[in-house]
Protein backbone atom coordinates (compact mmCIF):
# COMPACT_ATOMS: atom_id res chain seq x y z
CA UNK A 1 0.00 0.00 0.00
CA UNK A 2 2.65 2.24 0.48
CA UNK A 3 4.26 1.70 -2.26
CA UNK A 4 1.25 2.51 -4.45
CA UNK A 5 0.44 5.82 -2.33
CA UNK A 6 4.45 6.63 -3.32
CA UNK A 7 3.99 5.99 -6.87
CA UNK A 8 0.51 7.63 -6.98
CA UNK A 9 1.64 10.65 -5.54
CA UNK A 10 4.56 10.76 -8.34
CA UNK A 11 2.03 10.71 -10.71
CA UNK A 12 -0.28 13.58 -9.15
CA UNK A 13 3.56 15.61 -8.76
CA UNK A 14 3.95 15.08 -12.84
CA UNK A 15 0.74 15.81 -14.03
CA UNK A 16 0.94 19.18 -11.92
CA UNK A 17 4.57 20.11 -12.87
CA UNK A 18 3.69 19.61 -16.70
CA UNK A 19 0.54 21.32 -16.08
CA UNK A 20 2.42 24.42 -14.80
CA UNK A 21 5.03 24.39 -17.55
CA UNK A 22 1.70 24.53 -19.86
CA UNK A 23 0.62 27.69 -17.92
CA UNK A 24 -2.59 26.22 -16.68
CA UNK A 25 -2.48 28.14 -13.54
CA UNK A 26 -1.33 31.48 -14.57
CA UNK A 27 -4.62 34.15 -13.43
CA UNK A 28 -7.40 33.92 -15.90
CA UNK A 29 -7.55 36.74 -18.40
CA UNK A 30 -11.11 38.79 -18.34
CA UNK A 31 -12.17 40.81 -21.17
CA UNK A 32 -14.12 44.15 -21.16
CA UNK A 33 -15.85 45.72 -23.69
CA UNK A 34 -18.29 48.69 -24.18
CA UNK A 35 -21.26 48.82 -26.89
CA UNK A 36 -20.71 45.47 -28.18
CA UNK A 37 -22.61 44.86 -31.24
CA UNK A 38 -26.04 43.49 -30.63
CA UNK A 39 -27.38 40.28 -32.74
CA UNK A 40 -29.49 42.61 -34.99
CA UNK A 41 -26.82 44.62 -36.23
CA UNK A 42 -26.04 44.18 -39.73
CA UNK A 43 -21.79 44.13 -38.20
CA UNK A 44 -22.57 41.44 -35.90
CA UNK A 45 -21.74 37.76 -38.02
CA UNK A 46 -18.98 40.01 -39.27
CA UNK A 47 -17.36 41.15 -35.71
CA UNK A 48 -18.00 37.34 -33.95
CA UNK A 49 -15.91 36.56 -37.28
CA UNK A 50 -13.38 38.72 -36.41
CA UNK A 51 -13.11 37.89 -32.88
CA UNK A 52 -13.41 33.97 -33.56
CA UNK A 53 -10.82 33.87 -36.39
CA UNK A 54 -14.06 32.45 -37.72
CA UNK A 55 -14.72 32.11 -41.95
CA UNK A 56 -17.55 33.52 -43.44
CA UNK A 57 -18.80 31.46 -46.13
CA UNK A 58 -22.37 30.73 -47.40
CA UNK A 59 -24.69 27.84 -47.02
CA UNK A 60 -27.62 26.26 -46.27
CA UNK A 61 -29.28 23.53 -43.27
CA UNK A 62 -31.27 21.40 -45.38
CA UNK A 63 -31.91 19.02 -42.41
CA UNK A 64 -32.17 18.74 -38.58
CA UNK A 65 -32.76 15.27 -36.88
CA UNK A 66 -32.52 14.40 -33.29
CA UNK A 67 -32.07 11.44 -31.39
CA UNK A 68 -29.86 8.26 -32.45
CA UNK A 69 -32.47 5.96 -34.69
CA UNK A 70 -32.82 9.48 -36.90
CA UNK A 71 -29.13 10.55 -36.59
CA UNK A 72 -27.68 7.32 -37.48
CA UNK A 73 -30.10 6.69 -40.50
CA UNK A 74 -29.61 9.73 -41.95
CA UNK A 75 -25.95 8.82 -41.78
CA UNK A 76 -26.23 5.85 -43.44
CA UNK A 77 -28.79 7.56 -46.07
CA UNK A 78 -26.02 10.17 -46.88
CA UNK A 79 -23.65 6.96 -47.32
CA UNK A 80 -25.64 5.39 -49.62
CA UNK A 81 -26.42 8.03 -51.92
CA UNK A 82 -22.82 8.68 -52.56
CA UNK A 83 -21.15 8.55 -55.72
CA UNK A 84 -17.84 9.36 -56.07
CA UNK A 85 -16.01 10.48 -52.36
CA UNK A 86 -16.96 9.93 -48.43
CA UNK A 87 -14.90 11.83 -45.73
CA UNK A 88 -15.29 11.36 -42.38
CA UNK A 89 -13.81 12.74 -39.30
CA UNK A 90 -14.57 11.69 -35.90
CA UNK A 91 -14.09 11.43 -32.43
CA UNK A 92 -15.75 8.50 -30.07
CA UNK A 93 -16.54 4.93 -31.50
CA UNK A 94 -16.72 1.93 -29.83
CA UNK A 95 -17.43 -1.66 -30.81
CA UNK A 96 -20.94 -2.71 -31.20
CA UNK A 97 -24.02 -2.15 -33.38
CA UNK A 98 -23.92 1.23 -34.73
CA UNK A 99 -19.92 0.68 -35.56
CA UNK A 100 -20.96 -2.45 -37.66
CA UNK A 101 -23.44 -0.89 -39.85
CA UNK A 102 -21.30 1.98 -40.82
CA UNK A 103 -17.99 -0.74 -41.84
CA UNK A 104 -21.18 -2.37 -43.91
CA UNK A 105 -21.94 0.70 -45.64
CA UNK A 106 -18.74 2.27 -46.31
CA UNK A 107 -17.55 -1.26 -47.66
CA UNK A 108 -20.67 -1.50 -49.78
CA UNK A 109 -19.51 1.95 -51.22
CA UNK A 110 -16.03 1.30 -51.38
CA UNK A 111 -16.65 -2.03 -53.37
CA UNK A 112 -18.65 0.40 -56.01
CA UNK A 113 -15.16 2.48 -56.79
CA UNK A 114 -16.42 4.99 -53.90
CA UNK A 115 -13.22 6.46 -52.36
CA UNK A 116 -13.92 6.60 -48.63
CA UNK A 117 -11.17 8.20 -46.37
CA UNK A 118 -11.62 8.18 -42.37
CA UNK A 119 -9.76 10.25 -39.58
CA UNK A 120 -10.10 8.79 -36.30
CA UNK A 121 -8.93 9.86 -33.22
CA UNK A 122 -6.57 7.72 -31.75
CA UNK A 123 -7.72 8.29 -27.90
CA UNK A 124 -11.23 8.09 -28.72
CA UNK A 125 -11.13 4.55 -30.30
CA UNK A 126 -8.89 2.84 -28.29
CA UNK A 127 -11.63 -0.10 -27.37
CA UNK A 128 -11.90 -0.87 -31.40
CA UNK A 129 -10.36 -3.83 -32.16
CA UNK A 130 -7.14 -3.64 -34.99
CA UNK A 131 -9.58 -6.32 -36.80
CA UNK A 132 -12.19 -3.85 -37.18
CA UNK A 133 -9.44 -1.43 -38.68
CA UNK A 134 -7.97 -4.03 -40.92
CA UNK A 135 -11.31 -5.15 -42.20
CA UNK A 136 -11.98 -1.52 -43.63
CA UNK A 137 -8.24 -1.39 -45.00
CA UNK A 138 -9.05 -4.80 -46.91
CA UNK A 139 -11.38 -3.22 -49.05
CA UNK A 140 -9.14 -0.16 -49.96
CA UNK A 141 -10.67 2.34 -47.11
CA UNK A 142 -8.09 4.47 -45.85
CA UNK A 143 -7.96 4.96 -42.42
CA UNK A 144 -5.53 7.00 -40.49
CA UNK A 145 -5.45 7.82 -36.72
CA UNK A 146 -5.61 11.19 -35.61
CA UNK A 147 -2.76 11.95 -32.94
CA UNK A 148 -0.98 8.94 -31.94
CA UNK A 149 0.80 9.09 -28.61
CA UNK A 150 4.65 9.93 -29.71
CA UNK A 151 7.43 9.57 -26.89
CA UNK A 152 9.12 12.37 -28.21
CA UNK A 153 6.54 15.28 -27.17
CA UNK A 154 3.93 13.31 -24.97
CA UNK A 155 2.40 16.14 -23.97
CA UNK A 156 0.78 16.82 -27.59
CA UNK A 157 -1.40 13.46 -26.59
CA UNK A 158 -3.69 15.77 -24.70
CA UNK A 159 -4.85 17.07 -28.02
CA UNK A 160 -7.95 15.73 -29.55
CA UNK A 161 -10.01 15.87 -32.97
CA UNK A 162 -13.44 16.39 -31.30
CA UNK A 163 -15.29 16.64 -34.35
CA UNK A 164 -17.59 14.92 -36.23
CA UNK A 165 -18.13 15.59 -39.92
CA UNK A 166 -19.44 13.97 -42.90
CA UNK A 167 -18.82 14.63 -46.30
CA UNK A 168 -20.29 13.24 -49.17
CA UNK A 169 -18.99 13.94 -53.02
CA UNK A 170 -18.57 17.83 -51.59
CA UNK A 171 -22.26 18.21 -52.08
CA UNK A 172 -23.56 17.23 -48.61
CA UNK A 173 -21.85 17.77 -44.85
CA UNK A 174 -23.54 16.22 -42.04
CA UNK A 175 -22.22 17.96 -38.32
CA UNK A 176 -23.24 16.92 -35.26
CA UNK A 177 -22.36 16.04 -31.69
CA UNK A 178 -22.91 12.26 -32.18
CA UNK A 179 -20.14 9.67 -31.90
CA UNK A 180 -19.88 6.26 -33.76
CA UNK A 181 -21.40 4.31 -30.41
CA UNK A 182 -24.31 2.19 -29.24
CA UNK A 183 -24.23 4.13 -26.31
CA UNK A 184 -26.72 7.01 -28.64
CA UNK A 185 -29.32 4.14 -27.76
CA UNK A 186 -28.88 4.15 -24.56
CA UNK A 187 -26.06 3.18 -22.14
CA UNK A 188 -27.40 0.97 -19.21
CA UNK A 189 -24.28 1.64 -17.02
CA UNK A 190 -24.99 5.15 -16.68
CA UNK A 191 -28.79 4.09 -16.49
CA UNK A 192 -30.50 5.67 -18.83
CA UNK A 193 -33.83 5.45 -19.96
CA UNK A 194 -34.14 7.24 -22.79
CA UNK A 195 -31.71 7.32 -25.89
CA UNK A 196 -29.17 9.84 -25.53
CA UNK A 197 -30.08 13.55 -26.37
CA UNK A 198 -28.05 14.77 -29.18
CA UNK A 199 -28.47 16.15 -32.98
CA UNK A 200 -27.22 16.18 -36.46
CA UNK A 201 -27.54 18.57 -39.36
CA UNK A 202 -26.92 18.41 -42.84
CA UNK A 203 -25.66 21.46 -44.89
CA UNK A 204 -24.68 22.36 -48.38
CA UNK A 205 -23.83 25.15 -50.38
CA UNK A 206 -20.20 26.95 -50.58
CA UNK A 207 -19.41 25.85 -46.85
CA UNK A 208 -18.60 22.72 -48.10
CA UNK A 209 -15.00 23.85 -49.24
CA UNK A 210 -13.97 24.91 -46.29
CA UNK A 211 -15.32 21.88 -44.14
CA UNK A 212 -13.27 19.48 -46.87
CA UNK A 213 -9.96 21.97 -46.44
CA UNK A 214 -10.23 21.33 -42.49
CA UNK A 215 -10.60 17.60 -43.29
CA UNK A 216 -7.91 17.65 -46.17
CA UNK A 217 -5.54 19.28 -42.51
CA UNK A 218 -6.15 16.70 -40.23
CA UNK A 219 -5.49 13.97 -43.07
CA UNK A 220 -2.82 15.71 -43.97
CA UNK A 221 -1.42 15.66 -40.15
CA UNK A 222 -1.79 11.97 -39.96
CA UNK A 223 0.26 11.32 -43.40
CA UNK A 224 -2.48 10.76 -45.18
CA UNK A 225 -2.02 11.69 -48.77
CA UNK A 226 -3.76 13.63 -50.83
CA UNK A 227 -4.72 13.34 -54.46
CA UNK A 228 -6.33 16.61 -55.92
CA UNK A 229 -7.11 14.64 -59.47
CA UNK A 230 -9.58 12.66 -57.62
CA UNK A 231 -11.41 15.69 -55.41
CA UNK A 232 -14.85 16.08 -56.72
CA UNK A 233 -15.85 19.87 -57.51
CA UNK A 234 -18.21 22.22 -55.64
CA UNK A 235 -20.84 24.17 -56.42
CA UNK A 236 -21.21 27.52 -56.43
CA UNK A 237 -24.48 28.93 -54.39
CA UNK A 238 -26.10 32.14 -53.13
CA UNK A 239 -26.89 31.12 -49.81
CA UNK A 240 -27.25 32.63 -46.57
CA UNK A 241 -24.01 33.41 -44.73
CA UNK A 242 -22.66 30.84 -42.29
CA UNK A 243 -19.52 31.45 -39.70
CA UNK A 244 -17.45 28.42 -39.73
CA UNK A 245 -14.95 28.32 -36.25
CA UNK A 246 -12.55 25.61 -36.34
CA UNK A 247 -10.18 25.42 -33.16
CA UNK A 248 -6.69 24.44 -34.60
CA UNK A 249 -3.66 23.91 -31.94
CA UNK A 250 -6.45 26.30 -29.45
CA UNK A 251 -4.14 27.74 -26.35
CA UNK A 252 -5.38 29.36 -23.63
CA UNK A 253 -4.34 32.72 -25.38
CA UNK A 254 -5.67 32.16 -28.35
CA UNK A 255 -8.84 29.97 -28.59
CA UNK A 256 -11.61 30.61 -31.42
CA UNK A 257 -14.44 28.57 -29.52
CA UNK A 258 -14.28 30.34 -26.42
CA UNK A 259 -14.18 33.70 -28.34
CA UNK A 260 -17.02 32.77 -30.31
CA UNK A 261 -19.09 31.47 -27.54
CA UNK A 262 -17.93 34.57 -25.31
CA UNK A 263 -18.94 37.29 -28.25
CA UNK A 264 -22.36 35.60 -28.48
CA UNK A 265 -23.42 36.28 -24.84
CA UNK A 266 -21.94 39.66 -25.62
CA UNK A 267 -24.26 40.45 -28.59
CA UNK A 268 -27.32 38.70 -26.88
CA UNK A 269 -30.44 40.60 -26.17
CA UNK A 270 -33.17 38.51 -26.01
CA UNK A 271 -32.62 35.02 -25.28
CA UNK A 272 -29.58 33.05 -24.61
CA UNK A 273 -29.75 29.60 -23.79
CA UNK A 274 -26.91 27.26 -23.88
CA UNK A 275 -26.90 23.25 -23.91
CA UNK A 276 -24.07 21.54 -23.10
CA UNK A 277 -23.20 18.50 -21.46
CA UNK A 278 -20.11 19.48 -19.60
CA UNK A 279 -20.54 22.77 -18.32
CA UNK A 280 -16.87 24.38 -16.52
CA UNK A 281 -16.98 27.78 -17.14
CA UNK A 282 -14.09 29.72 -16.00
CA UNK A 283 -14.72 32.94 -13.68
CA UNK A 284 -14.52 35.53 -17.16
CA UNK A 285 -17.45 33.61 -18.75
CA UNK A 286 -20.04 33.33 -15.57
CA UNK A 287 -19.32 36.77 -15.36
CA UNK A 288 -20.48 37.47 -18.70
CA UNK A 289 -23.19 35.75 -18.38
CA UNK A 290 -24.27 37.36 -14.96
CA UNK A 291 -24.21 40.16 -16.90
CA UNK A 292 -26.20 39.18 -19.80
CA UNK A 293 -28.97 38.39 -17.55
CA UNK A 294 -28.86 41.61 -15.41
CA UNK A 295 -29.41 43.40 -19.11
CA UNK A 296 -32.62 41.56 -19.10
CA UNK A 297 -31.78 38.59 -21.39
CA UNK A 298 -33.26 35.21 -20.88
CA UNK A 299 -30.29 32.77 -20.01
CA UNK A 300 -30.72 29.57 -19.30
CA UNK A 301 -28.21 26.20 -19.09
CA UNK A 302 -29.53 23.40 -20.24
CA UNK A 303 -26.65 20.52 -18.68
CA UNK A 304 -26.26 16.85 -17.67
CA UNK A 305 -28.09 15.03 -14.94
CA UNK A 306 -27.50 11.90 -12.81
CA UNK A 307 -26.73 9.75 -16.18
CA UNK A 308 -23.57 11.04 -17.61
CA UNK A 309 -20.69 9.32 -18.84
CA UNK A 310 -18.17 11.51 -16.75
CA UNK A 311 -20.11 11.71 -13.10
CA UNK A 312 -16.13 13.27 -12.09
CA UNK A 313 -16.81 16.11 -14.43
CA UNK A 314 -20.24 16.92 -13.27
CA UNK A 315 -19.60 17.04 -9.51
CA UNK A 316 -17.04 20.04 -10.62
CA UNK A 317 -19.12 21.12 -13.11
CA UNK A 318 -21.57 21.44 -9.88
CA UNK A 319 -18.92 23.02 -8.07
CA UNK A 320 -19.22 26.63 -10.23
CA UNK A 321 -23.39 26.41 -10.32
CA UNK A 322 -23.01 28.90 -7.28
CA UNK A 323 -21.43 31.39 -9.67
CA UNK A 324 -24.14 31.60 -11.73
CA UNK A 325 -26.86 31.38 -8.65
CA UNK A 326 -25.76 34.92 -8.01
CA UNK A 327 -27.01 36.01 -11.00
CA UNK A 328 -29.97 34.30 -11.06
CA UNK A 329 -29.47 32.19 -13.70
CA UNK A 330 -31.58 29.14 -14.31
CA UNK A 331 -29.34 25.75 -14.37
CA UNK A 332 -31.97 22.91 -15.75
CA UNK A 333 -30.31 19.31 -15.99
CA UNK A 334 -31.33 16.81 -17.79
CA UNK A 335 -33.13 13.66 -16.36
CA UNK A 336 -33.82 10.56 -18.36
CA UNK A 337 -30.14 10.06 -19.91
CA UNK A 338 -27.25 11.75 -20.99
CA UNK A 339 -27.56 14.78 -22.86
CA UNK A 340 -24.85 15.17 -25.53
CA UNK A 341 -26.09 18.02 -27.57
CA UNK A 342 -24.04 21.12 -27.95
CA UNK A 343 -25.56 24.24 -29.34
CA UNK A 344 -26.04 27.98 -28.40
CA UNK A 345 -29.68 30.00 -28.81
CA UNK A 346 -29.51 33.83 -29.31
CA UNK A 347 -32.15 35.88 -29.67
CA UNK A 348 -34.89 35.32 -31.94
CA UNK A 349 -32.72 34.10 -34.83
CA UNK A 350 -29.10 33.29 -34.35
CA UNK A 351 -27.56 29.54 -33.68
CA UNK A 352 -24.06 28.14 -33.02
CA UNK A 353 -23.72 24.11 -32.82
CA UNK A 354 -21.21 21.86 -33.37
CA UNK A 355 -18.92 20.03 -31.62
CA UNK A 356 -17.52 22.41 -28.59
CA UNK A 357 -18.92 22.30 -24.92
CA UNK A 358 -18.66 24.64 -22.93
CA UNK A 359 -15.09 23.67 -21.21
CA UNK A 360 -11.59 24.15 -20.69
CA UNK A 361 -10.84 20.52 -23.16
CA UNK A 362 -13.28 22.13 -26.35
CA UNK A 363 -11.46 25.68 -25.48
CA UNK A 364 -7.73 25.04 -24.76
CA UNK A 365 -7.12 21.41 -25.96
CA UNK A 366 -9.19 20.19 -28.50
CA UNK A 367 -9.49 20.56 -32.15
CA UNK A 368 -13.27 21.36 -32.68
CA UNK A 369 -15.79 22.61 -35.05
CA UNK A 370 -18.67 25.00 -35.02
CA UNK A 371 -21.20 26.29 -37.18
CA UNK A 372 -23.34 29.85 -36.63
CA UNK A 373 -25.88 30.85 -38.59
CA UNK A 374 -29.07 33.68 -38.59
CA UNK A 375 -31.68 32.03 -39.57
CA UNK A 376 -35.52 32.38 -38.33
CA UNK A 377 -37.13 29.18 -39.32
CA UNK A 378 -34.36 27.01 -37.85
CA UNK A 379 -33.87 29.14 -35.03
CA UNK A 380 -37.51 27.85 -34.24
CA UNK A 381 -36.89 24.41 -34.40
CA UNK A 382 -33.90 24.40 -32.37
CA UNK A 383 -36.13 26.61 -29.97
CA UNK A 384 -38.56 23.62 -29.92
CA UNK A 385 -35.63 21.28 -29.07
CA UNK A 386 -34.35 23.33 -26.40
CA UNK A 387 -38.81 23.65 -24.84
CA UNK A 388 -38.55 19.44 -24.92
CA UNK A 389 -35.19 19.21 -23.54
CA UNK A 390 -36.59 21.47 -21.00
CA UNK A 391 -39.71 19.47 -20.08
CA UNK A 392 -37.66 16.78 -19.49
CA UNK A 393 -35.03 18.48 -16.99
CA UNK A 394 -35.02 19.32 -13.31
CA UNK A 395 -33.85 22.69 -11.99
CA UNK A 396 -32.14 23.00 -9.85
CA UNK A 397 -32.31 25.37 -6.97
CA UNK A 398 -29.63 27.12 -4.78
CA UNK A 399 -31.13 24.59 -1.83
CA UNK A 400 -30.54 21.92 -4.04
CA UNK A 401 -27.20 22.81 -4.45
CA UNK A 402 -26.35 22.93 -0.66
CA UNK A 403 -27.82 19.66 0.27
CA UNK A 404 -24.82 17.61 -2.17
CA UNK A 405 -23.19 15.09 -0.49
CA UNK A 406 -19.84 15.70 1.22
CA UNK A 407 -18.05 13.31 -0.90
CA UNK A 408 -18.91 14.72 -4.04
CA UNK A 409 -17.43 17.35 -2.73
CA UNK A 410 -14.17 15.79 -2.20
CA UNK A 411 -14.05 14.24 -5.72
CA UNK A 412 -14.79 17.79 -7.02
CA UNK A 413 -12.15 19.22 -5.34
CA UNK A 414 -9.40 16.60 -6.14
CA UNK A 415 -10.91 16.87 -9.90
CA UNK A 416 -10.56 20.63 -9.71
CA UNK A 417 -6.96 20.42 -9.88
CA UNK A 418 -7.29 19.05 -12.98
CA UNK A 419 -9.77 21.35 -14.37
CA UNK A 420 -7.96 22.89 -17.53
CA UNK A 421 -7.97 18.98 -18.96
CA UNK A 422 -11.55 17.85 -18.09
Amino acid sequence: MVIFIQILFVIIIVILVSLYLQGYFQPEKNYYFKNFPTSDSEYFGLTVANFSDSFIVSGNIINFWVGANEIFQARLNAIEKAKKFIQLETYIMTPGNRADQLAKAIINKARTGVKVQLVVDNYGVKSMPDSYWKNLKKEGIEVWKFNKFQWRNPLKNLRRNHRKLLIIDNEIALIGGAGISDRWDGWPEIGDQEPWLDYEIAIEGNVLRRLSGFFWQHWLDTKGVIDFIEIPSQKQDDSPEILVTANDYPSYKDSSIRSLFQTLILGSTKRLWIATPYFLPNSNSCRMLRDAKARGVDVRMLTMGKHCDKPFVRKVARERYDKLFKGDIPIHEYQPSMIHAKMILVDDDWITLGSANFDPRSFFQNDELNLSIKNRDFADRVEQFFMKAFEKSHLITIEDWHKRPFGDRLVAAFWSLFYWQL
